[in-house]
């Protein structure tokens, strides 16, 4: 069993997911990935690292994947609930369906990560669970509409779960990045909307790198367990929103 404690990530395929099981791979954690492209994972050939083919909004999967790794390295230390799509559009012409899977990945994918670790950790009065929102959890912006419900709600529960957790010890961290430089725009059908960002990216803009939201979530994380970050809102320099 590893010295340090397990670490699992979900959408570490790419991204700010990706970013940080490098570095806390780097750290000399063990970790479970997981992620829909399993080849993405393994590609990254990280040592004491279990890949797994999970959707998270699957409970099941999770529940499974979990107990895997557990059986390996030990009870989960940090969750890192990283998974996420973005489907911008506007109320009246956006494909309900979009709303739907964003409900589902974006809440209910982070609800069920910490639905299988929380118990185990208030058991045993030690854990960390972050949670990746964004700067639209805190303020809405165009063609956001519904991608920003999403975040605020994830802003929201996790306080609270932060609040109810804290007397077992266990802390919850909301993690807010503005722009970053990820696939996250590519899920987004509408050609308009990410032709209007990248000529914002080229002209006023200055996107995060994932490596930066990679470092605070890392940071957060190696504080001392009777200190909880309870928020880091982040965002490059020259961004003007």
């Amino acid at each position: 069993m590893s010295k340090k404690g397990l670490i699992v990530i979900t959408g570490a395929s790419s991204g700010i997911g990706e970013a940080a099981a490098k570095a806390f791979s780097q750290a000399g954690h063990p970790l479970l990935l997981l992620a829909r492209r399993l080849d993405r994972l393994e590609a990254l050939k990280l040592p004491n690292t279990i890949c797994e083919k999970v959707d998270v909004t699957n409970l099941d999967e999770i529940k499974s994947a979990v107990a895997k790794a557990e059986k390996k390295f030990g009870p989960v230390d940090c969750l890192v609930n990283n998974a996420g799509v973005m489907l911008l559009g506007v109320a009246d012409t956006q494909d309900p369906k979009e709303w739907e899977q964003m409900v589902q990945v974006n809440i209910m994918g982070v609800l069920n990560g910490i639905h299988v670790v929380l118990p185990g950790m208030k058991e045993r009065r030690h854990g960390t669970i972050i949670d990746i929102s964004s700067v639209a959890g805190r303020k809405t912006y165009p063609n956001h509409a519904v991608y920003c419900g999403t975040k605020f709600a994830v802003h929201a529960f996790t306080e609270q779960i932060r609040e109810e957790a804290s007397s077992y010890d266990v802390r919850f961290i909301t993690i807010a990045p503005g722009a970053v430089e990820t696939e996250l725009l590519s899920h987004t059908t509408s050609k308009k909307i990410v032709d209007d960002y990248q000529e914002w990216k080229t002209t006023m803009g200055q996107p995060l790198q994932s490596e930066d939201v990679a470092n605070s979530i890392l940071f957060a994380y190696q504080q001392p367990q009777r200190v909880c970050i309870r928020e880091i809102v982040l965002c490059a320099t020259r961004q003007d929103k």
